[in-house]
């Protein structure tokens, strides 16, 4: 069985997919840490909710320590297998990319390599998309390597948009196809 880690800045929505996914026994694994850089991260109370450990790692709790190294220490300590990032909205460190090589997974909100990079998040791909007038888009599930959104793609899922899209219906469809993709690729590893 494996065991995964997650990094989440957030609600953590995919930590609630791949959550369910393990206690309906459709992914041979469970989520046995939860991380935020964020002390009001809902994702947290989440977590404490199915009795799993969590920890807040910043600058705050960590004062003067070096916050990769305390990452890749609570993921070794926990004996993680697989790291999915849940909205982690941090830059993954060479500590952790090392320790976890092809180990850490991102869902993405768009069809990569189009809308990727620094500050290509959330809303801000969604509207990039619309304004694009794109006739598609989707979610890519990838390996995290040291640069934003150019790792190994492990599965893209893809949907067409309407020709009246809205940033919030496209953020709609995109959060529902996102919640089954995260799935489907977990189960290709786990």
């Amino acid at each position: 069985m494996k065991r995964i880690g997650i990094l989440s800045s957030h609600n953590g929505s995919g930590f609630e997919y791949i959550q369910k996914a393990c206690e309906d026994k459709v992914l041979d694994a469970n989520v046995v840490v939860v991380i935020s850089n964020n002390s009001n991260a809902k994702v947290l109370q989440k977590a404490a909710s199915f009795d799993i450990p969590n920890f807040i790692v910043n600058s705050k709790t960590y004062e003067n320590e070096n916050l990769d190294l305390v990452i890749t220490n609570l993921l070794k300590e926990y004996n993680c297998d697989i790291i999915f990032l849940s909205g982690y909205m941090k830059k993954i460190g060479k500590e952790i990319l090392k320790e976890f090589d092809k180990k850490i997974i991102n869902t993405h909100p768009a069809l990569l390599p189009k809308f990727g990079g620094k500050g290509m998040y959330g809303r801000n791909v969604h509207e990039a998309v619309i304004n694009s007038n794109e006739t598609t888009s989707g979610v890519t599930i990838h390996y995290v390597d040291e640069n934003y959104d150019e790792g190994e793609y492990i599965l893209q899922k893809s949907i067409d948009l309407s020709k009246d899209e809205t940033v919030d219906s496209l953020e709609q469809k995109i959060k529902d196809l996102e919640q089954k993709a995260i799935v489907e690729a977990l189960k290709t590893i786990v």
